[in-house]
């Protein structure tokens, strides 16, 4: 199969064709009607290779063994043969404008991808940001935050199996293997979640999301004496900014007590075997359907604790002092919309994850973390020292360079 074009004067029209396509055993896919032209002198005829996106195929009738291709796509004519039929599709001006709207086409897609994507991170990022605004409200009346991730969860898993029960998606089933796959998975998510809740509840969300930003720290010293993998030089000479600042943020932060700062550093331990797990329990199933049953054997480990924990002090006081401070419906209302915030931001960060290369999705979760460190400051009015600022850039700063390298390397690997 090859296309050729074809410049050539017939007599006695004078007709100029602008390509001749030559295919076997092959329709051509829109309705024409072609016209047989006779051509008595091949030196009537040049060739030469078409560019690919202008190639397209006819179906056309030579006489047997008139023509022959070269392995370099080149053709050539027997001398011997007078008289050529050739079905011919008639001429530049169609060529130049199927191209064009061709080429308008797959650039209207490439727009339309590329907003659709930009969607996705901006709903990321607001749904994170409004989560972590209004979970701390809740806290500063209702501080009971193994109770109130146990509700994030609960609140995750309704939505889910609303979604499940009208088709959007569709559930996928799971099995005695896939389920023992991802418990682990589900236990760290668990112990992370809660952990993380613990230190919104204590210390300011700020500190909270600076101390969270060595969680790549984690990860490296995990996948270099766990896992086995030889962690480069340069990766782990970029993480040293983060310890750094991390370190220069918490001496001098106006919100720090240990329980917070321990939390968060667990909450970093919990995500770093969550992302060791997942990677044991890959799965053919959606992302959708993988995060909804994590959240429901997640609900499983949060319950125990949460009413070891805490169930006897709210039924003593817990829940009729928050009923006091805000109203029943306010507090209900809370809690709802605290656990809808939580479970879609992190569906549409799965989602969106999805869609990019490591490199943009690595850029994207250090620009989340910027997002949320600053509306929170702005949201709650929290005071921060000169140091605290600077080491919480430092750390920010340290987390780019490590995100960016470790894309790089991700994308040479697979190149």
């Amino acid at each position: 199969m090859a296309s050729l074009n074809l410049s050539a004067s017939l007599q006695p029209s004078q007709f100029k064709l602008s390509s001749v396509y030559i295919a076997s055993r092959r329709q051509f896919p829109r309705a024409l009607s072609l016209k047989p032209y006779r051509i008595s002198d091949i030196r009537d005829l040049s060739f030469s290779p078409l560019p690919e996106h202008q190639r397209t195929y006819v179906q056309s009738r030579f006489p047997s063994k008139t023509w022959g291709c070269s392995l370099d796509g080149s053709w050539g004519v027997r001398r011997h043969e007078k008289e050529y039929q050739i079905v011919c599709l008639a001429a530049a001006a169609a060529d130049a404008e199927d191209h064009e709207v061709a080429s308008s086409k797959v650039e209207n897609s490439t727009q339309k991808s590329a907003l659709v994507t930009g969607g996705f991170f901006f709903m990321w990022y607001f749904l994170n940001v409004i989560f972590n605004i209004l979970n701390k409200k809740v806290y500063n009346y209702f501080p009971y935050p193994y109770f109130v991730s146990v509700v994030h969860l609960m609140v995750g898993v309704a939505y889910c199996l609303v979604c499940w029960s009208v088709g959007l998606p569709k559930r996928a089933p799971i099995d005695k293997e896939l389920f023992l796959l991802l418990t682990p998975v589900a236990f760290c998510h668990a112990l992370g979640h809660v952990m993380t809740n613990v230190s919104f509840a204590t210390v300011a969300v700020s500190f909270t999301h600076t101390i969270k930003a060595l969680e790549p720290f984690f990860n490296a010293a995990a996948s270099q004496f766990v896992l086995g993998h030889q962690i480069p030089f340069a990766l782990w000479l970029s993480l040293a900014p983060v310890v750094i600042g991390v370190s220069m943020a918490s001496l001098t932060e106006l919100s720090f007590n240990w329980t917070g700062f321990i939390s968060a550093m667990v909450s970093n331990i919990a995500f770093t075997y969550r992302s060791i797990y997942s990677k044991k329990a890959m799965t053919g199933m959606d992302s959708t359907n993988v995060y909804a049953y994590i959240s429901i054997i997640a609900l499983l480990f949060c319950l125990p604790p949460a009413i070891i924990i805490e169930g006897p002090q709210l039924a003593q006081h817990g829940f009729a002092d928050a009923i006091a401070k805000v109203g029943l419906y306010k507090f209900l209302s809370d809690l709802f919309w605290i656990g809808m915030f939580y479970h879609l931001y992190n569906q549409v960060a799965t989602n969106t994850l999805e869609r990019v290369a490591p490199l943009t999705h690595a850029v994207g979760n250090v620009l989340k973390r910027v997002f949320v460190i600053g509306f929170s400051i702005v949201a709650f009015g929290n005071k921060i020292s000169t140091q605290t600022g600077i080491g919480t850039v430092i750390a920010i700063v340290g987390v780019a360079l490590y995100s960016l390298i470790k894309a790089n390397m991700e994308e040479h690997k697979k190149t």
